[in-house]
């Protein structure tokens, strides 16, 4: 009976120290849970914006498509966008390529969608830039989508609004198209 009583006492405490391990455990995954979460977030609002890029790289590229005669006026000397001089209201501007060109601006800002009165955007900071290609027939124009990420990657490789987007270059995010223009003819 003494030994009974012995065994009893150590056996006490091994219940508590399972659980407490088992606590243990179980908050290191809880912690892994909450940073796969937010690595979640972060990766959804990088795939919406690249969306939207790419949204806004085919309407300029077929607003250029649209307009060949006059497609090297849309040539652009800095980026459209985020911190250009365009009106805040397109409507007295004349159609054309001033008008494509102050809707694409509006567009890559975020104006165009709205959440009551508030411009919601898309893409933070979003730029763009069309540029021709030398040496190319026919004449072919690069169209180039910037904006900001939230995390460092690889810079790069074109130079739509480098270096507009603070000290990391590898914050900066970019999607480009090539637009030929061939000459419709007989």
């Amino acid at each position: 009976m003494n030994l009974a009583r012995v065994n009893m006492n150590r056996e006490c405490g091994v219940s508590l120290l399972e659980a407490l391990i088992t606590i243990v455990i179980l908050a290191f995954g809880i912690l892994g849970l909450a940073g796969l979460q937010s690595k979640i977030q972060t990766v959804e609002v990088e795939s919406y914006a690249r969306s939207q890029a790419l949204i806004l790289l085919d309407d300029m590229a077929a607003r250029l498509s649209a307009h060949r005669s006059v497609a090297a006026t849309y040539v652009t000397a800095s980026p459209a966008g985020t911190g250009d001089t365009q009106p805040t209201d397109c409507s007295g501007t004349a159609l054309g390529v001033e008008r494509d060109m102050c809707e694409w601006s509006h567009a890559l800002k975020g104006n165009a969608e709205l959440s009551g009165s508030s411009a919601i955007g898309a893409m933070i900071g979003g730029r763009g830039c069309v540029e021709p290609l030398a040496g190319v027939d026919p004449p072919s124009y690069r169209v180039t989508v910037t904006w900001q990420g939230l995390s460092p990657t690889v810079v790069p490789g074109v130079g739509c609004a480098q270096s507009l987007y603070g000290a990391n270059d590898a914050l900066r995010r970019a999607v480009a198209k090539v637009v030929s223009v061939a000459a419709l003819g007989p």
